[in-house]
């Protein structure tokens, strides 16, 4: 299963094309590192880089420079892949971050916006990546979604272990991973510890990477912490609710809703002023 090279190019060019104001800033303040707001509606306050090669992992699409985190995330970064790179002999392939002062990407997300973000890709890079593999790399995916079931041929026990090691670490909130995956994980798992599970939690588009979000840091007094999930490890009729329904024979007509327009959302007032510096 691939997909085109014109998803991959996207988002080389829309950041360009249709820049966000969070993307034509020219990089992070000096000022104490601070996420602000909440993951969807946000910003950035002294933003690190995460260097783009480092022990275990690579940077994709660096030329979008999203890359920035606070402090938190970078470690977590770094110490998941040194980890991941000594059990599983492997290098992650890391995606989105935020950008140098958080906020909202012109493509992709609508989350990513505080710096506690993090996509991380399904392919295992068992050889590093060439700087133009690193620029215009090949999504895999480990679903097939039209049968809705696991590509047993792409799927590995590490990716498993991936999985469940990000879940156990300090400091995450939550992992999305497609609902397929997210059932896998919940075969695979045994009956002694499945607290880990309940972190990880289905959510379409996520079959070639799984995004770990942490939670806020104590230092952050402005982010906005999500709700936590819900009690069990969601493993049961929870999860089975996103499978694929059955379609009645004779469906009945219709009706026709006109959905509201939505309110566009204010950006934290603590935002503002990053956005109107340089």
């Amino acid at each position: 299963m691939k997909l085109s090279l014109s998803f991959c190019l996207s988002f080389l060019f829309s950041a360009s094309l249709y820049a966000t104001p969070w993307e034509q800033v020219s990089g992070p303040t000096n000022n104490t590192s601070s996420s602000i707001g909440s993951y969807a509606n946000g910003c950035l306050d002294g933003a690190s880089p995460l260097p783009l090669d480092g022990i275990g992992y690579q940077v994709l699409r660096s030329k979008t420079k999203r890359y920035y985190g606070h402090p938190h995330t970078i470690s977590f970064i770094q110490e998941l892949a040194k980890k991941m790179n000594q059990d599983l002999s492997t290098t992650l392939l890391v995606g989105d971050l935020s950008l140098a002062r958080g906020g909202r990407f012109s493509s992709g997300h609508s989350s990513h916006q505080t710096g506690l973000d993090i996509d991380i890709w399904l392919r295992l890079a068992d050889e590093p990546l060439s700087y133009n593999e690193l620029q215009l790399p090949k999504p895999m995916s480990v679903v097939d979604l039209k049968k809705y079931k696991i590509l047993e041929n792409r799927w590995e026990t590490r990716h498993f272990e991936l999985i469940r090691s990000a879940a156990q670490s300090e400091g995450v909130a939550r992992i999305f991973v497609h609902p397929v995956i997210k059932e896998q994980l919940c075969k695979q798992e045994g009956e002694k510890d499945r607290g880990w599970l309940r972190k990880v939690r289905p959510w379409w588009g996520h079959h070639y990477h799984f995004h770990v979000r942490l939670s806020c840091p104590e230092s952050s007094g402005y982010c906005v912490e999500q709700v936590l999930p819900p009690a069990g490890d969601g493993c049961g009729v929870e999860l089975a609710s996103w499978g694929p329904k059955v379609k009645p024979i004779d469906k009945p007509p219709s009706v026709k809703v006109i959905a509201k327009p939505k309110r566009k959302k204010a950006i934290p007032p603590q935002c503002q002023s990053l956005i109107s510096t340089n």
